[in-house]
């Protein structure tokens, strides 16, 4: 049966093209691109243009626009495939909540890393539930950009490395975020090709750090060290790169990591580089290698910077030591092995780096739900593009392997299933042909003879070098269509991919696949002092090549042997491991697909290049792709899944899940272009839309008759309830006049008795009193709100996990007032124990801005007559943190302030961390806090002035337990808060017996005691520590970790504002400086005798 009549597709679908051939694709796509209309569908595929420019489109308010589910109405966008893959996951659409994985794939320089970017914003935009968790996953790609993207020839912002990030949803709220990470390039950091850089956050360090940092690091001129080439960048360049490196510490600060981490991963990355500029010299005397005169001090900062021992490095330099039947024999490098260790030392050291990141992000970033909850999933693929250099290695190879796998998804997904269902189905269907890339995935992936398990094969045997591997590649793949052997006495081969024939050096190929870490280096590195570089050698690599750290374990003689040959696997081997774990993932979800097209080579704004366009629209299958999606059915549901799912829209109960009920429920939908086959049914692209919009307006008539039945039904029980009351007041009216007349009887028989007359005692009118009932359901009635509260999200709170401040006084009996006790209590003690030493200005007074344990109501009368923008911090009265309230227009603002467990202040909602207390408020001084942009300008002073002792700091430095913070003012009668420090002069102290306590911050206001009630500080008792009552001990302990990593990190780096600490240190600082002496010293020499050779010549 098929029903008549076609939806014409919107403007900006290639489907709708009249006349499908090469020509018309191109002049459609060259003209919206030249219009600035980057995006493109072919059906529900996105086609992204790169601009390579910076446009307007990915504001808040487009944000708002692709909200929502339907947006067939909208131009073409990037927002538009989060939207669909958001709301197909939790079942808004043509089936039930499903995983999801967007898929983003093109060649280097097509824009995939930035379109990534966009999705994840856009997705985060639409789930707004835990906002500091959204904003801690929206740092992550920054983070990685400066660890896993270089320059290359083709691109300037390159990725290295594939990811593929795992958001995990519990209904529409985010829980947490997985990243998996597949080759990075780590050759890169020992060589680059000319026009190529390092990996960027090298440059960045050098950018970023201060004069003293770079002294505390051991790093000297850029232009001194061979791994980045000499080479640097202009002064503009180099201000980006300053500005970048503040992203990245930024960033790290944001997912969590801690300070000292940081400053044992910078101090590793300048050891990588230190230690390429270590060379060596052939020994007279016995044949080995010594390291040269020129570079024993960068062995030494080398050893230094990696925490280990000098002449412990030079011997896994120079030599290899090895057991045998318990003697240790050594074997001399040459020349050409000590560089080769060298080297590889550094390459494994950065590569553990980064996978190291990576698993601490997962540590950081992972749900913290039941394990029981089921969590759905949206996935984003971007990984490294397909290249063709001038030269292409082992890792060309691998990437260009990664591309022809999701190739052949793309391929599967789009023709091989649909047409196979066409047929299966006994449709008229004309097959479409397209590019099968199959036979080359077995040319490189078969097993026993594909290109990969040959190489493993090579690599197994000490003794083959890279032309016995070209032999064997050349007699096995004889006569294979998409293998060609290299001409001449050139060392590589060729490969047709599916975009092309590219050309490899097979030179490397053995010793890249081996990654072969120098014997000892694992021991030694493991017992440096440096615990980031122990950890790292002490964690194990599994089979896809993940980083796996874990207790530091014992060292034994000769495991480094082992552990290079039997139980490590080939960078090939674990590559290929990775690639099927990936694919496993995408075939169990609901793909979207995005590809992105390089206008141009010279990476301008506003020019495409049709030669390069139609390159990548021919190898892509895009001619294809529109075809299919023009004249196919993508989506298939079977007779069962569309009935349950639409079974609504005939609005009858008990819809039978059968092929006749289907026909009925698209009869009355009207729908039409669709196909009903022997099993299931065949839709059109866009037929999901049209059906979620009759299933929304039948959602929206069921919302009116709701709310219509549930106001009969509450007009109902009002009236019932308002007659009750009506009859009871008027039995209570009967029986008190009963009860009158009753009186006036008795008295008047009392006086007829009596003689004379007695004067008759008033009798008081009875009252009638409520039922006791009825008087327990009335609700208590709220005290007044400030006049300049007003409703908004940034009112209460942020982020419905976290519990609302009490707002007033009211009282409060039962666990409830046990629990806010003991909550108070604990964080007094928490700003006591770990706050008031970061908080207290040098003077020993506190900033004028911080008040104390106030209510929200209190912090707004302060605010009352202040002017726009004035502001004060106070502490939070349910947690652990401070709260910012903001004098705004016509109302107040209060922002939660949250401590991270790495000790760095944010906002809730920003995207920006901060050491200090006092730098959050500095930095908002000039910077507006969002989404209003609001500035802090004038700081709410206190309308009571105490006043803090002299001997307020050296008490505090002696004795934190012991600090004299507020109290009771003798005489004034009235509580204080903290302000500035008074003039010693003005005749205000504190006798040496009056002993302060943190614990009086819990009450703090600004009217007498008296006034409410309440006793003075020294009548009161607020427990320092929570020890009854179940749920403030459950609350406690989940905050109980956070709370020692603050109790640990109370002696921090004195900031700028002022704040004493201890700052973190690179354990062997003092031998660093020794050698960046010796350094400069060396080269001074060198350089004064360069001029006298040239002025005496």
């Amino acid at each position: 049966m098929v029903s008549l009549g076609q939806r014409r597709p919107p403007p900006g679908d290639l489907a709708a093209l009249a006349e499908l051939d090469e020509a018309a694709l191109l002049a459609g796509l060259r003209e919206r691109f030249l219009q600035q209309h980057i995006y493109t569908d072919i059906g529900d595929i996105l086609v992204a243009m790169n601009p390579f420019q910076p446009l307007p489109l990915y504001g808040r308010e487009v944000s708002e626009r692709y909200r929502r589910f339907q947006t067939d109405a909208l131009p073409p966008h990037i927002f538009a495939v989060a939207s669909r893959a958001y709301h197909a996951m939790l079942g808004r659409g043509g089936g039930g909540p499903r995983n999801q994985c967007i898929l983003i794939s093109g060649e280097s320089g097509a824009g995939k890393t930035e379109s990534t970017k966009f999705l994840l914003q856009h997705i985060m935009n639409l789930c707004k539930g835990n906002l500091q968790l959204e904003q801690r996953i929206l740092q992550v790609n920054p983070l990685l950009e400066a660890f896993g993207n270089a320059q290359t020839v083709m691109n300037d912002n390159s990725s290295r490395f594939g990811k593929y990030i795992q958001l995990r949803f519990q209904k529409n709220t985010v829980q947490g975020a997985k990243l998996s990470e597949y080759l990075l390039e780590k050759s890169r950091v020992v060589q680059q090709d000319t026009g190529e850089r390092n990996f960027h956050i090298f440059y960045y360090m050098f950018a970023g750090l201060s004069s003293e940092q770079k002294e505390i690091y051991g790093l000297l001129d850029p232009s001194l060290y061979r791994y980045i080439s000499g080479r640097f960048g202009t002064q503009e360049v180099a201000e980006q790169w300053k500005h970048k490196y503040q992203e990245v510490c930024n960033a790290l600060d944001m997912v969590g990591f801690q300070e000292q981490e940081q400053v044992d991963m910078q101090a590793i990355l300048a050891g990588v580089l230190s230690l390429g500029n270590v060379t060596f010299e052939p020994e007279e005397s016995n044949g080995s290698v010594k390291v040269s005169e020129a570079s024993r001090g960068w062995l030494k900062a080398a050893a230094g910077q990696f925490g280990v021992q000098e002449d412990e490095l030079l011997k896994c330099l120079i030599c290899t030591t090895s057991v045998t039947r318990g003697e240790q024999i050594q074997r001399f490098h040459t020349q050409q092995q000590a560089e080769d260790a060298r080297d590889s030392i550094a390459k494994v050291a950065y590569g553990r780096v980064f996978g190291w990141i990576v698993c601490k992000i997962n540590e950081l970033l992972a749900e913290n739900v039941d394990p029981e909850v089921e969590l759905r999933e949206i996935g984003i693929l971007d990984i490294f593009g397909f290249e063709n250099f001038a030269v292409n290695r082992f890792e060309q190879l691998c990437i260009n392997l990664a591309n022809e796998q999701l190739q052949h998804f793309f391929n599967h997904h789009i023709f091989q299933l649909e047409q196979a269902a066409y047929k299966e189905e006994g449709l008229p269907w004309e097959t479409i042909t397209f590019n099968n890339n199959e036979p080359i995935l077995n040319l490189l992936l078969a097993k026993p003879i594909g290109l990969l398990s040959l190489l493993d094969e090579q690599s197994a045997f000490p003794q083959a070098t890279d032309k016995t591997f070209v032999d064997k590649l050349n007699s096995s793949f004889k006569g294979n269509l998409h293998f060609q052997p290299a001409r001449g006495r050139v060392l590589g081969f060729s490969i047709i991919h599916y975009a092309g024939k590219v050309q490899y050096a097979a030179r490397g190929f053995l010793e890249k696949n081996r990654d072969t870490l120098p014997a000892n280096v694992r021991g030694l590195f493991i017992s440096s002092i440096t615990p980031l570089l122990s950890v790292l050698f002490t964690a194990t690599i599994s089979r896809t090549g993940t980083l796996m750290p874990h207790m530091k374990a014992k060292v034994i003689p000769g495991a480094d042997e082992k552990f290079n040959s039997t139980r490590k696997q080939s960078a090939g081997a674990q590559f290929r491991h990775s690639l099927m774990v990936l694919m496993e993932r995408m075939y169990s979800a609901n793909p979207h697909f995005v590809r992105c097209i390089k206008p141009n080579i010279q990476k301008e704004p506003g020019v495409l290049d049709d030669q390069v366009v139609l390159l990548q629209l021919r190898y892509n299958g895009l001619l294809e792709t529109i075809r299919i999606r023009r004249d196919g059915f993508s989506w298939r549901p079977s007779f069962e899944e569309f009935a349950e799912r639409y079974g609504i829209l005939l609005v009858k109960p008990g819809v039978p899940l059968t092929k006749e009920s289907c026909l009925e429920i698209l009869q009355s939908t009207g729908l039409k272009g669709w196909i009903c086959g022997k099993s299931r049914l065949f839709f059109k692209y866009w037929h999901q839309e049209q059906l979620a919009k009759c299933v929304e307006q039948l959602e929206r008539a069921a919302v009116v008759i709701q709310k219509v039945f549930r106001g009969f039904r509450c007009k109902k029980s009002f009236l019932k309830l308002l007659a009750e009351l009506r009859a009871q007041a008027q039995q209570l009216q009967e029986e008190a006049e009963r009860e009158k007349i009753h009186q006036l009887a008795l008295a008047a028989a009392a006086q007829e008795r009596n003689s004379l007359p007695v004067p008759m005692p008033r009798k008081r009118r009875p009252q009638s009193h409520p039922h006791p009932s009825e008087q327990s359901q009335q609700p208590p009635v709220p005290r007044p709100r400030s006049k300049l509260t007003e409703s908004t999200p940034f009112d209460n709170f942020l982020s419905p996990s976290v519990p609302r401040p009490v707002l007033g006084t009211e009282e409060q009996t039962g666990e409830e007032a046990k629990v806010r006790k003991l909550k108070r209590g604990a964080t007094l003690r928490w700003f006591k124990e770990t706050q008031a030493q970061k908080v207290m200005q040098d003077d020993g007074a506190f900033p004028s801005w911080l008040h104390g344990m106030i209510s929200r109501r209190e912090a707004e009368n302060l605010l009352i007559d202040k002017p726009l923008g004035c502001f004060l911090v106070r502490i939070s009265q349910s947690r652990p943190g401070y709260i910012l309230t903001y004098r705004g227009e016509g109302r107040c603002r209060h922002y939660m302030i949250q401590m991270q467990p790495n000790a760095r202040y944010v906002i809730l909602g920003e995207d920006r961390a901060h050491a200090s207390l006092t730098e959050l408020v500095q930095y908002h001084q000039t910077v507006g806090i969002q989404p209003f942009m609001e500035i802090l300008t004038v700081p709410c002073g206190q309308r009571d002035v105490p006043f803090w002792p002299s001997s307020l700091a050296a008490s505090a430095l002696e004795n934190a337990t012991r600090w004299r913070v507020l109290g009771w003012g003798r005489g004034s009668g009235r509580w204080m808060t903290p302000c500035c420090p008074l003039n010693v002069s003005s005749g205000h102290r504190w006798k040496s017996s009056e002993s302060l306590n943190y614990e009086n911050l819990e009450g703090l206001t600004l009217s007498s005691p008296a006034d409410k009630g309440e006793t003075p500080p020294e009548k009161q008792s607020c427990p320092s520590m929570p020890s009854t009552g179940k749920p403030a001990l459950q609350w406690f302990r989940r905050t109980k970790n956070s709370q020692n990593q603050w109790t640990a990190d109370k002696n921090r780096t004195k900031s700028s504002s002022g704040e004493s600490s201890q700052q973190a240190f690179p354990r062997l600082r003092s031998s660093i400086r020794l050698a960046m002496q010796e350094i400069q010293q060396f080269t001074s020499i060198s350089m004064n005798m360069a001029r006298q050779g040239r002025s005496f010549h």
